[in-house]
């Protein structure tokens, strides 16, 4: 297992810097917020009584962090749609978002392109690639994408023009303080975190030890629970590790039955529980006694709490604490964060037409 307090370590399982942009994030989040309030779009996508964001991995998730904020307030439902084919109510009423950092996701194209005949509020959301020049082609707006890095580490402009437009067009509150305070979370956070803090004092290096050879189950519920597929899927492309989560209250009613067996997934199972005391307190008297659970099925866990006041602050923290947590992880298995060769081998065998 590879030493993640010797920085040498990072030099050779690090070569692409991805450590470089953890640190960036705060900074990222707070010039992609600046651009999307300046950002502006015909007069009639405010009409919209509805939105679909189009999207796949990296640049899907931002779309599930607008929704669930958006749930709390909005009167636009928000869906966010993994696919090939757009949902059949798509009509002129939709504002209908195609978010993609490259450009070329396969599946965001499909859809986009089918949605073209609908006479829906067309936007995109992207760094380039076959989906800018369809934009252009057809006059459609689009919100570039001025960063380069791998899609999930793109988060902070994926998310935050998202979050930016919807307040631009009155379909959710002014969040422009919620915003800065979740910079500044992230940015007090930070120093804890980077990879020149030993384990000792790191607390994203101490949980990726004990995540080190275990199966992460991370556990969410209400606006964390997109925070826990957030973790979930830095797990799998940072770490390389498998990984799954699950959303309370309804991992209630059918999860916490599972943990009897094989009763040799016990000790290779690891459950992380990101709580919130903005959470629902019933939500938050069922984490207590999942854990007891958990205890008598002899299964470990460990409660990572969120920091911050607003909803935004603390869901942003625990983005940038779960990160730390799957690049530090990566180095323990001794892999490059960076490369994602089986979604390379994917896209390849695709566009071969195999």
């Amino acid at each position: 297992m590879s030493d993640i307090d010797d920085l040498k370590t990072y030099e050779r399982l690090d070569p692409s810097a991805m450590r470089h942009h953890l640190r960036a994030m705060p900074e990222e989040c707070q010039r992609a917020w600046e651009t999307a309030l300046g950002f502006d779009l015909p007069g009639g996508y405010r009409e919209a009584t509805k939105a679909v964001i189009l999207g796949m991995g990296g640049s899907a998730i931002g779309g599930d962090f607008v929704r669930s904020l958006a749930e709390l307030e909005s009167r636009v439902p928000v869906w966010v749609h993994r696919g090939y084919d757009p949902p059949p109510f798509v009509d002129k009423s939709t504002l209908l978002i195609a978010s993609s950092y490259s450009g070329n996701t396969e599946e965001t194209l499909s859809a986009f392109k089918e949605s073209l005949a609908t006479g829906a509020k067309l936007l995109v959301i992207t760094g380039g690639g076959k989906l800018r020049n369809l934009a252009e082609e057809r006059s459609i707006p689009a919100y570039p994408i001025h960063y380069q890095a791998p899609p999930r580490a793109a988060f902070p402009h994926s998310f935050v023009p998202l979050l930016g437009i919807f307040q631009n067009l009155g379909f959710v509150a002014d969040k422009s303080a919620s915003m800065s305070e979740a910079i500044e979370v992230m940015r007090l956070m930070s120093p804890e975190l980077v990879e020149s803090v030993p384990t000792s004092a790191n607390p994203a290096k101490q949980l990726a030890g004990k995540l080190a050879g275990k199966l992460a189950v991370v556990y969410g519920a209400q606006l964390f629970s997109e925070v826990a597929r957030r973790w979930k899927g830095q797990f799998n492309e940072n770490s390389k590790t498998w990984a799954f989560h699950e959303v309370l209250p309804e991992l209630n009613h059918n999860a916490v039955v599972g943990y009897e067996f094989p009763q040799t997934m016990r000790d290779q199972v690891l459950v992380v529980l990101l709580h919130s005391r903005l959470l629902h307190p019933r939500i938050s008297r069922r984490y207590q006694l999942t854990t007891e659970l958990l205890d008598r099925a002899g299964v470990q866990h460990e409660t990572v709490e969120a920091r911050g006041g607003s909803a935004l602050a603390q869901m942003l923290g625990l983005v940038l604490f779960g990160d730390y947590v799957s690049f530090y992880l990566a180095l323990l298995n001794g892999v490059d964060p960076t490369p994602v060769p089986p979604i390379d081998y994917l896209k390849k065998r695709l566009e071969d037409g195999q």
